[in-house]
């Protein structure tokens, strides 16, 4: 059968719910092609307008990850669609032949499909009916992308030519707030991914049921089983992503680029992130004289690498003090590695230092203060000299009245002549006072009262010289 004069159909490949396709040659360019052609869906008026939408989307989009669309038409009132030739076989058969895949083939599975959503995504597109079927694999094994005929614009909500009260998909893989007949998104594609790299690696999709409700309510409400504890050997970090492909919330899912670019790299192998190099050992603190000049070398930086050298230490607060305590043993000088706290005992010392010294100073001020010294200083009158020469007039008066000889001072009889030594021997000391002990000493006299003394001492001496006369005459 030769459609539009140019592709020459063969054999069958497949067939779904709006055409079936055939092995074609375009034979104009001569290459092997693929012809879609669309079934009598007389009951249905939407099926040819699907049918041009699958055409319009996959024509958008240029991409290794997605069978590309070359031709569309119509032959004999049947819609036709021109893909390129896929060589090889669709997951839903590998399914079907091999059970399950290991976990390094379904990540690469994973990063290819996920990088080609995010191109759709980008153009706008949501795929909607993400499964095993859809998923093509070529002669190289790299994953494709097919069947859009279910897809539809974000930038246009009438695109999607559903039947009223029907959920377009297949329950197996529906998102759950698709189930619930929200608007799908791009998060809802992640989510049908998730679905079948879940049954690529246990053999099963995530949820299973006697029928669609059933499956629809384990979406919204149930929890997956994780691939680990049905005896799946994977990485405990491919596991997690997966498990968060197939969030209830559509924002908590990551997005097609992010998935892409995760197992692409070899994330997915929970290889464990690089520590953070050591930081290069610090000289002691220390004179710089003291240091020598291997300690002076490694502290300018890191060992190369591959020669040997000191380990690296990592040292506390506490630990800081002592090496200073034991530098200084040795000899260097402290240079201030205690703080202020070091030298705290130090500066109260001064202090406590300082006040006693004032203490005592003010105590010797108001022990030796001049008022008290000239106070506790016997008076001139209070001396034994002065005591003596009255005595001496009171005994020469009452002698003279006794006797009759009258108050003449010839009569009076002289007082003994004492010399400045004597009187300076018979006077107390001015540093000792009269009821003190030898031991305790007086503090100095003030000016004022060595100038007394020295006035007191001038009329001792000239008294004698007055009576000195006197005693001639008496004797002659």
């Amino acid at each position: 059968m030769l459609i539009a004069g140019r592709y020459q159909l063969h054999d069958p490949i497949g067939r779904g719910a709006m055409g079936e396709v055939w092995r074609a040659y375009d034979e104009t360019l001569g290459r092997p092609v693929a012809v879609k052609l669309l079934l009598n869906q007389g009951a249905d008026a939407t099926a040819a307008s699907r049918f041009r939408l699958e055409a319009q989307t996959a024509g958008r989009l240029n991409h290794p990850n997605v069978v590309g669309v070359l031709d569309f038409g119509e032959q004999e009132d049947r819609l036709y669609l021109v893909m390129e030739l896929v060589e090889g076989d669709s997951l839903a058969r590998l399914l079907t032949d091999s059970g399950t895949l290991p976990a390094e083939r379904v990540a690469r599975i994973a990063a290819e499909a996920a990088a080609g959503l995010a191109a759709a995504h980008r153009q706008g597109i949501v795929h909607r009916d993400i499964k095993p079927a859809n998923l093509l694999l070529d002669a190289h094994g790299t994953c494709k992308i097919g069947d859009f005929g279910i897809a539809r614009f974000l930038d246009d909500p009438g695109a999607a030519l559903t039947a009223t009260g029907h959920i377009v998909g297949t329950s197996l893989y529906i998102a759950p707030e698709r189930a619930l007949g929200e608007t799908a998104g791009p998060p809802s594609d992640m989510y049908s991914l998730g679905c079948v790299l879940y049954q690529l690696l246990t053999g099963r999709p995530p949820f299973e049921a006697d029928s669609a409700v059933g499956i629809l309510h384990q979406h919204l409400d149930s929890a997956p089983v994780p691939p680990r504890e049905l005896g799946v050997a994977i990485p405990p970090a491919f596991e997690n992503y997966l498990l968060g492909l197939l969030n209830k919330q559509p924002q908590d899912r990551p997005t097609a680029e992010q998935a892409a670019e995760w197992f692409a790299s070899g994330s997915w192998q929970g290889r464990a992130e690089p520590l953070p190099a050591a930081a290069p050992m610090t000289a002691p603190m220390a004179a710089p004289a003291a240091a020598s000049p291997a300690v002076a070398g490694h502290a300018q930086g890191p060992v190369p690498l591959g020669e040997t050298g000191p380990a690296t230490t990592y040292m506390l607060p506490k630990a800081a003090g002592a090496a200073n305590r034991a530098g200084r043993g040795h000899g260097a000088r402290r240079t201030g590695a205690g703080g202020p706290a070091g030298r705290r005992p130090k500066v109260v010392g001064a202090v406590a230092g300082a006040a006693l010294f004032l203490a005592a100073v003010l105590v010797g001020m108001a022990w030796f203060s001049p008022d008290g010294s000239s106070a506790e200083t016997p008076s001139p009158s209070d001396s034994p000299t002065a005591s003596a020469s009255s005595s001496g007039s009171d005994s020469a008066s009452d002698s003279d009245s006794d006797s009759g000889t009258g108050s003449s001072p010839a009569s009076v009889p002289a007082a003994p002549q004492q010399s400045p030594s004597s009187a300076d021997a018979s006077a107390p000391s001015p540093e000792t006072s009269p009821g003190s002990t030898p031991g305790q000493t007086r503090p100095p006299q003030t000016t004022a009262t060595a100038e007394q003394q020295e006035n007191q001492q001038s009329e001792n001496e000239d008294e004698p010289d007055e009576e000195e006369p006197d005693e001639d005459e008496n004797g002659n």
